[in-house]
């Protein structure tokens, strides 16, 4: 059998620590092939040698059964290898057009010529049905677009091979629908993927074949029609993984968090993006807010977080207003906050995970003495949370946090917001990109929060998460509340129609 990658003993060290070792991977042509493995098992790492990003120390990489030398993400377009990466490499302020024809335009006497390049883009844009305006500007466009973009970028560069890095972890459903349907459509035209993902439903509706890595070596391949889930996951992590979360009846107590009428206008336009919005989160309930993203989730959450000022309304903690208070205030009345965007809100990238660790307590008198940092209390502080939380890394407490994997990353923000002991924990999409186990472990920790008495407020776009998880379901559309839903009574085509719009309960005017 013919494959048209073969990637054979790759072994990739960054100082002591070994990402890759002794790994064997080949795919055939015309597959998807999935790469499964938890956070940090190394499957970004070994696409980035593939695509010429790092360099291995040991092994050899053939291409249709040539062996060939890939220095940089030239060679690999070269070669036929295009990338999706994680996190998109598009400029902000370039038109959709100038971003996918970057690196490879057409210029005549010194003129950027673009009219060709805008035939070809659009012409595979009807042909995959991924429907672009050539000239949005990336800055204005949903995620799920710019994803498109990239998928562009490699169609343009006349990609064979095409490599898809964790493409779903910031889609809606409706979006990941498409991208799978998108996939389908390339591979029959003879293209073969590689699918790094971690989500087992996907890689079941999606992979021809998967292939297994586990902290950085390689487990094995198997065929994904005749594998189950619960196999896959157990090749994974090493043990078997409980999809049924167990959680005990708890009665709810007296309110926490009250929302009171909240309105918040958006930045950008003068449309109400929160409109008008008042709930109430109790002691021992996780109470999820669930909607379509872009439905004024995230304003409500900085608006409660203390992010974005309100416009309209009150936020009451524990029967104190705390509207017009600063962050730090809101924190120390016994707030956390497990942001969207880790990257953006959660964490200082080139700060180590100690100083990370502390970014919210630094002040406090166990960690500081008239204005000086106790460094010593700090690293011991920071070890705990590594011990408790399962947090790996190359350099543990010194290790710099933008060097560490998606998971581990998620899991500093959450050791760090939930070992203060918060009253209410607002948790907006919290497994997102996450394997799992980091999953499975997450869900158990907000659980754990709520048998502790602590009020959970879950913001998520994972239908699955949002029916498992929570006690209490409001559901967010353009804005409002239009449905306070008990998830025992309902099914997920239910919610779904609430979430669209083409639904709303008849009690929702009264007060959520």
């Amino acid at each position: 059998m013919e494959y048209v990658i073969e990637m054979n003993n790759i072994t990739k060290e960054f100082g002591n620590f070994k990402a890759l070792d002794d790994v064997t991977f080949k795919v055939k042509k015309g597959e998807v092939h999935a790469l499964l493995g938890e956070n940090g098992a190394g499957k970004s790492t070994l696409m980035s040698v593939l695509f010429g990003l790092y360099q291995a120390e040991k092994g050899e990489i053939k291409i249709n059964g040539e062996a060939v030398k890939i220095n940089n993400p030239n060679d690999a377009n070269a070669l036929s290898i295009g990338m999706v990466h994680q996190h998109f490499k598009l400029v902000h302020n370039f038109t959709v057009l100038e971003s996918i024809v970057l690196g490879k335009e057409t210029i005549k006497r010194g003129f950027l010529k673009m009219d060709d390049a805008r035939k070809k883009v659009m012409d595979l844009s009807n042909r995959y049905n991924l429907r672009i305006d050539p000239d949005a500007y990336i800055s204005d466009i949903t995620v799920g677009m710019q994803q498109r973009v990239e998928i562009l970028k490699m169609l343009y560069r006349d990609n064979d091979m095409l490599i898809f890095d964790e493409p779903t972890a910031v889609l809606t459903p409706q979006e990941i629908e498409e991208l799978m349907k998108i996939m389908k459509h390339l591979v029959d035209e003879g293209k073969s993927i590689i699918f790094i993902s971690h989500k087992l439903n996907e890689i079941k509706e999606v992979a021809n074949r998967c292939s297994v890595l586990r902290k950085g070596k390689y487990i094995g391949t198997v065929d994904v029609e005749t594998t189950s889930k619960e196999e896959m996951s157990e090749m994974m992590v090493g043990r078997k993984i409980n999809f049924h979360l167990d959680k005990i009846e708890v009665k709810p107590g007296e309110t926490v968090l009250e929302v009171k009428n909240l309105t918040i206008r958006s930045k950008l336009s003068k449309k109400d993006v929160v409109n008008n919005v008042s709930f109430k989160a109790r002691k021992g309930e996780i109470l999820c807010v669930a909607g379509i993203d872009g439905n004024g989730q995230s304003e409500l959450v900085y608006g409660i977080t203390g992010l974005m000022p309100i416009n309209n309304g009150q936020i009451i903690l524990n029967g104190e207003d705390i509207t017009k208070k600063s962050i730090r205030k809101r924190s120390v009345a016994g707030m956390s906050h497990i942001p969207e965007d880790r990257h953006k809100h959660g964490l200082v990238l080139d700060y180590n995970l100690q100083q990370n660790a502390v970014l919210q307590t630094y002040f406090e008198p166990r960690f500081q003495n008239h204005g000086f940092i106790k460094f010593g209390a700090v690293r011991q502080y920071a070890q705990k949370l590594i011990g408790q939380y399962d947090i790996r890394s190359g350099q543990g407490e010194d290790s710099i946090v933008r060097d560490m994997s998606g998971g581990n990353q998620q899991k500093v923000i959450i050791a760090r917001e939930l070992d203060r002991n918060p009253e209410v924990v607002v948790a907006v999409q919290p497994t997102r990109g996450l394997d799992v186990g980091a999953t499975e472990y997450i869900h158990k920790q907000l659980i754990a929060q709520r048998d502790a008495g602590k009020a959970v407020l879950l913001v998520s776009l994972e239908l699955d998460e949002v029916m498992d998880v929570s006690d209490r379901i409001v559901v967010m559309y353009e804005g409002e509340i239009v449905a306070d839903l008990n998830p025992k009574e309902i099914t997920v085509q239910e919610l779904g129609l609430y979430m669209a719009g083409s639904k709303r309960s008849v009690n929702n005017e009264k007060e959520a």
